[in-house]
């Protein structure tokens, strides 16, 4: 837990630096609205919006497939009752690796 903290806690340290140190100012424009802000924020703007763009979609395929797999009578994976799905068959014929021998611990 408390590595988990630190860890964020310097990441944190990590943009604040980079967005003082990028304190230039860009103009800014976004779906009909203008402005400026200094160019370490708007990249930050940038980067969260950019993760939102790829995790919203991801979230709601996720809960749509959660609910699909709750419906009484179907599985993501067939028919329900239908059992394990044997493995493909490619004409090539599997053979059984030898058994390992157990490591010797040092």
């Amino acid at each position: 837990m408390w590595v988990a903290a630190v860890v964020f806690a310097f990441v944190l340290l990590l943009l604040l630096i980079f967005v003082l140190q990028n304190g230039q100012r860009a103009e800014v424009s976004f779906l009909g609205a203008h402005g400026t802000l200094p160019m370490g924020v708007a990249l930050l703007l940038a980067a969260v919006f950019g993760v939102l763009l790829v995790a919203l979609p991801g979230t709601a395929r996720i809960v749509q497939l959660r609910m699909l797999d709750r419906r009484p009578g179907t599985q993501l994976g067939g028919p329900a009752g239908s059992g394990p799905t044997p493995p493909p068959t490619t004409g090539v014929a599997s053979v059984p690796l030898p058994p390992r021998s157990p490591r010797e611990g040092g």
